[in-house]
């Protein structure tokens, strides 16, 4: 919630700027744990259950694939776009995400708990239950997306934007805010965590829609 003066003051997220060299084609089998990637473009294929736990994949693109299932435990993502994946059960605990863009994603029950963003801009598509539990989040901008009862619990979220997004049942319980801006959310439904959003900002609209569950947490009847 904004706090006095905080709405002039709120700094905006930095996104990232993503500019991917000359990319050879993937074509080597499966993906590797610890596997090193670098300036590679993997395209239309099924990665599902495969494992790159603790794999780097620097400069590549990641398009149309399927992820169903696949094990990318504390992969690190650097300077990298993923566009059009989808998948459902995809695991990147402990990951770490830097400089990346996540466009057109379609995926269901996506593990980032423990992850690090820095600088990631997710950008249209559909992502249900993302489980973003203990990970930490800064310069991150969500645009135009549908995040279905995202987890947010005990993160860490710092320069985080929320723009043309829907949030539907959201929980912020236990998170820490600085600079969260949660204005221009086209859908703002928050299931859970209402006491952890000092350090963000709303509008005067979306106060109005929050008042109910607000007074509720405050142990306040409103009575007519």
């Amino acid at each position: 919630m904004a706090r006095k003066g905080q709405q002039e003051t709120v700094k905006a997220a930095r996104r990232p700027e993503v500019r991917l060299p000359e990319l050879s084609v993937w074509e080597a089998g499966e993906l590797e744990p610890d596997g090193d990637y670098d300036g590679l473009e993997f395209a239309d294929l099924d990665l599902t259950g495969q494992e790159g736990v603790g794999a780097q994949f620097m400069d590549c693109a990641v398009r149309r694939c399927v992820l169903d299932e696949a094990g990318l435990r504390k992969a690190r993502f650097l300077d990298s776009v993923l566009e059009g994946v989808r998948g459902v059960g995809t695991d990147l605990a402990g990951a770490s995400l830097r400089d990346v863009e996540l466009v057109d994603a379609r995926l269901g029950g996506v593990q980032l708990h423990g992850a690090v963003l820095e600088r990631v801009l997710v950008r249209g598509g559909k992502i249900d239950y993302l489980n973003l539990r203990q990970a930490r989040l800064k310069d991150v901008v969500f645009e135009g997306c549908v995040l279905v009862e995202p987890d947010f619990g005990d993160a860490v979220l710092e320069r985080v934007e929320f723009r043309d997004c829907a949030l539907r049942g959201v929980d912020f319980g236990g998170a820490r805010m600085t600079d969260v801006d949660l204005r221009a959310a086209g859908v703002l439904e928050i299931a859970r965590g209402l006491d952890s959003l000092a350090g963000a900002v709303i509008s005067p609209a979306q106060l109005f829609d929050l008042a109910p569950a607000l007074a509720a947490q405050l142990g306040v009847r409103v009575v007519a």
